[in-house]
């Protein structure tokens, strides 16, 4: 799912930023034991009889436990379809699907599952047809079936609502929020209620980093002109989707559906933006087969770009996906003293070594420390390991990348602009001014931005 740039300097953006925003603590020192991937599958959870009903009181409650809280009163008579995943449960780990079927005077007529499926039984990037779950019975249509990945006209005629309940991870390229988008903008289209249950933004709301978006390089890995980390939830961007114009671009709303269409966002109760997943109390349940916790969560944005072309590339082994690196034709020797030199904000960096359960021989690399959260900039190392590949081999990575994995690290990155200096300049690329501009950009959209938060 990485797979997240033109872009002109300050001065003449900021009013596109503008214009365009709707388009838009402390990690543990040492590397976790190394342990294989959790198999990507929705826990198998039986609850008979039904469950206690979740306490209005409690201190900390997702938007699907809201919901039930609150007696279901914003679904109660209403034929309901359910996009969700399985992470899509709530506190105490009960799937929605389960807490819906049972929800009195609301009918669940379908599920709509995007990339993975509804249990994680697809492949990264397999598309599937509709089928039926075989855990509930009810019919899945498909999200992610190699067309237009949004509802049709024939998927929402029964419904008076799709509720969305899924766990994104706060970074743009992550696909879930793309599937969010397209649900809203045909239900808009078809004249259907849109529900969603927020979740929490698992990096908290305070981070966001990186490059925009460039218009002509929307896409399903790059659905909106936000940051590459985002900083907002489910529900803050699709209220933000509704509310701000839109240059053309993918799912883009027009003015006429973003007035008629019906948006409901069920907030959580108890979340705050400082908030990190740790700081929430729940378990950490897979979202794609390589997000297994949430040290892939953080590492995901640090260096999924860094490593989508060129020698690095994430993990150790069959280890630390997102969180180690290594280079496949430089000794460690060489590139570990090319990043402790960088000395960036934040993060370490420390030798690990894992076996590859494929290969069978252990590989070595490094893995990266997240030493000061507020300090650390989650995207900064991508682009040192961008210009250090230009470095270490010998031919600019970026200059000679084929057309197809090209155009697909421009849709993931974003800017034509940062790409075609990198090409040409390689090891010579300025990357601290690329850095700062965007920094600077970042504030003017989080500054914008705040007229769609739901939590301080």
């Amino acid at each position: 799912m990485l797979g997240a740039l033109r872009l002109p300097f300050l001065q003449p953006l900021l009013p596109l930023l503008v214009t365009l925003l709707g388009l838009f603590g402390c990690s543990a020192s040492q590397p976790p034991t190394p342990k294989p991937t959790a198999p990507f599958v929705t826990p198998q959870i039986t609850v008979t009889p039904p469950p206690a009903p979740v306490e209005k009181s409690s201190p900390f409650l997702l938007g699907i436990d809201v919901l039930e809280a609150d007696g279901f009163a914003a679904v109660k008579g209403k034929r309901l379809g359910l996009l969700t995943h399985p992470a899509g449960v709530n506190r105490r780990g009960i799937p929605t699907a389960d807490i819906l079927r049972r929800a009195p005077g609301v009918k669940l007529v379908a599920l709509f599952a995007v990339e993975h499926g509804i249990n994680g039984e697809f492949s990264a990037g397999k598309n599937f047809n509709d089928y039926i779950d075989k855990r509930t019975g009810l019919p899945v249509r498909t999200l992610y079936d190699g067309k237009t990945r949004k509802p049709t006209k024939i998927q929402l005629q029964d419904l008076d609502a799709l509720v969305v309940d899924l766990q994104d991870i706060g970074t743009r390229s992550y696909t879930f929020i793309s599937a969010m988008k397209g649900a809203m903008s045909a239900c808009f289209e078809y004249g259907v209620e849109i529900i969603i249950l927020d979740r929490p933004n698992p990096l908290g709301g305070l981070k966001a980093d990186g490059p925009p978006m460039d218009a002509d390089l929307l896409s399903y890995v790059g659905a909106f002109r936000v940051p590459y980390v985002h900083g907002l939830t489910m529900g803050e961007l699709a209220r933000m989707t509704k509310d701000a114009p839109e240059a053309p671009g993918r799912h883009a709303l027009t003015d006429a559906q973003r007035t008629k269409g019906k948006l409901t966002v069920i907030p959580m109760r108890g979340w705050t933006r400082s908030m990190r997943w740790t700081e929430t109390g729940l378990t950490w349940i897979p979202t794609s087969p390589l997000i297994s916790d949430f040290e892939a969560v953080k590492g995901y944005p640090m260096t999924g770009l860094g490593c989508e072309l060129g020698g690095f590339k994430h993990g150790v082994g069959s280890q630390y996906q997102f969180r180690g690196v290594l280079h496949l034709t430089t000794k460690i020797d060489v590139y570990e003293k090319e990043l402790r030199a960088l000395k960036l904000p934040g993060i370490d960096f420390r030798r690990v070594s894992a076996p590859n359960t494929k290969t069978g021989k252990a590989g070595t690399g490094l893995y990266i420390e997240i030493r000061d959260y507020d300090a650390w900039r989650p995207t900064e190392l991508n682009f040192h390991l961008m210009r250090l590949a230009c470095k270490l081999e010998p031919r600019n990575p970026f200059t000679f990348a084929p057309t197809p994995q090209r155009s697909l690290f421009l849709n993931l990155m974003g800017s034509r602009a940062f790409f075609n200096d990198l090409a040409a300049n390689g090891k010579n690329t300025d990357i601290e001014r690329w850095l700062k501009q965007w920094r600077e950009q970042a504030k003017i959209y989080q500054q914008q931005s705040q007229k769609y938060w739901l939590y301080r």
